[in-house]
């Protein structure tokens, strides 16, 4: 158990120093950086030295041809490093032959120098023709040298100057280069670091919308990137996810819309059920004691008459009940199926005024309408008529007026309609209410009339069929204004 959360906390641990991205691009590099820089330093350092050391060699190199051809000449060495004329001062001079003894050394007696066949410069010259060492302690006198060694006919010259601090400082690299590629890397290396950091910055915005989409969060495109192939990429990839959060967005809308409208639909539907049954109960009611009282009571001529007329007019009332209900739903639920064609509006409402003119002229009522040319739209015609006469019946009804006004403006793409009387109307607080089913501002007095209470429900309903609006205003005459629209007809 200790053991699991030892482990549960190194692992946290481990998470915590995670390095972020950013930082592990810019350790790559300046690891990049240094060792390159190291390699180059080392190599140069190694060049240069074995450039110096080179040159050292090649002159000592000189001495030692110089003194074969004298010794070819039959001039011994010790005639020869004792000519004033030559400087061989600090020099070190030793003739060796092809075994390793030493025949001659002008700084040490022989008889202390034992064989240098193994020494490496003999080994390399008696190879090569030439050789070096640089920096090896004799062994006869414990001093440092610098030998040079060139192989001859039948011996060997070798040449040899003390390994001082001068000749160290000397063959030491030049250390001004080394600072200047240092400053350079250290230059490179913060230049890196303000690279890294800004790409750092940016794929931490990304990453942070990342995470944000990952959790379904609002996005706005408002991050700034820079201007190159990452910042484009960041760019896009936000508007992408920008405009599909817009889509699903739109989409729950819609689709919590259509919610709405189903249930709306489901409760219009219980609503109208419900208004239907209490609309059905008074005639059907009406009808039973009528008929019960015909086949229950013995009755007069003008009483029976009286009953039957009832039952007769309930009857009336019931069936345009059912025509108005079947009319609304066919708006509503198959509207698709309801055939248009080229309708003449002008002719249709002077049928209209005729097939009510009798009506009119009985309740004194005058009908004033401003109608010019032809007024043609694609619509069905029946529903056309249905939005004059239930508009007319009201008013006869319901208004009290002494005028009606029928007024069509050409509006663009559509025909604007007024309707209006100057009957008493209605408070403004019906006014929402008036197109919904059912509603009545006097529900005695509409019974008694004989109203469905469907009629501006349907009036509105065949108005939206036909692409248009209606609303229902008080009158600057006194009673009810109607405005709404239809649309023309398409020219093809």
């Amino acid at each position: 158990m200790g053991n699991i959360l030892l482990l549960d906390q190194d692992t946290d641990m481990a998470l915590k120093i995670r390095l972020k991205y950013n930082q592990k691009l810019l350790l790559v590099l300046l690891l990049f950086c240094w060792s390159m820089l190291c390699c180059f330093l080392l190599f140069q350092y190694w060049r240069e030295k074995e450039f110096k050391t080179e040159n050292i060699n090649s002159q000592l190199q000189l001495y030692n041809r110089f003194l074969l051809n004298k010794y070819d000449e039959h001039t011994t060495f010790k005639i020869l490093l004792e000519n004033k004329n030559l400087s061989f001062e600090n020099i070190r001079v030793s003739v060796i032959d092809f075994s390793g003894n030493v025949l001659f050394d002008n700084f040490v007696d022989l008889t202390m120098l034992n064989n240098h066949a193994n020494r490496s410069e003999i080994i390399s010259a008696l190879k090569n023709g030439r050789g070096y060492t640089i920096d090896r302690v004799s062994d006869s006198d414990g001093q440092k040298y610098f030998y040079s060694a060139t192989k001859g006919k039948n011996i060997i010259i070798r040449t040899a100057i003390p390994y001082s601090d001068s000749l160290k400082e000397l063959l030491e690299a030049d250390m001004t280069f080394f600072w200047i590629m240092f400053a350079i890397t250290l230059l490179m290396s913060c230049l890196g670091y303000f690279v890294t950091h800004r790409l750092g910055e940016h794929i931490s915005r990304l990453n942070n919308f990342a995470k944000k989409a990952e959790r379904g969060e609002t996005v706005y495109n408002e991050e700034s990137f820079p201007n190159d192939e990452l910042g484009e990429i960041s760019k896009h990839i936000i508007s992408l996810y920008t405009n599909l959060q817009e889509t699903i967005l739109e989409r729950d809308k819609e689709h919590q819309l259509a919610i709405n409208q189903e249930q709306d639909k489901i409760r219009i539907k219980k609503q109208l059920t419900n208004n239907i049954n209490h609309e059905l109960k008074t005639p059907i009611a009406s009808i039973q004691v009528c008929l019960e009282t015909l086949l229950s009571v013995d009755l007069q001529e003008e009483k029976r008459n009286e009953l039957i007329l009832r039952c007769y007019q309930n009857c009336e009332r019931l069936r345009h009940l059912l025509n108005d209900i079947s009319l609304i739903t066919r708006l509503e639920e198959g509207s698709q199926l309801i055939q248009k064609e080229a309708i003449n509006l002008k002719d249709i409402i002077s049928d209209i005024f005729s097939e009510f003119e009798i009506t009119l002229k009985g309740k004194e009522i005058r009908i004033n309408s401003h109608i010019e040319g032809n007024i043609e739209i694609e619509g069905n015609q029946s529903l056309i008529i249905s939005i004059f006469q239930n508009l007319i019946e009201n008013s006869i009804a319901y208004s009290e007026a002494r005028n009606i006004y029928i007024d069509i403006e050409d509006n663009n793409n559509l025909y604007s309609v007024t309707f209006e009387d100057d009957g008493i109307g209605v408070d403004e607080k019906h006014l929402p209410y008036l197109f919904e089913r059912f509603y009545r501002v006097d529900k005695g007095r509409s019974r008694k009339m004989g109203g469905t209470g469907l009629g501006l429900s349907i009036v509105k309903h065949a108005v939206l069929f036909h692409g248009g609006e209606i609303k229902a205003l008080k009158s600057e005459k006194g009673g009810l204004k109607f405005l709404f629209t239809l649309q023309k007809k398409e020219l093809i």
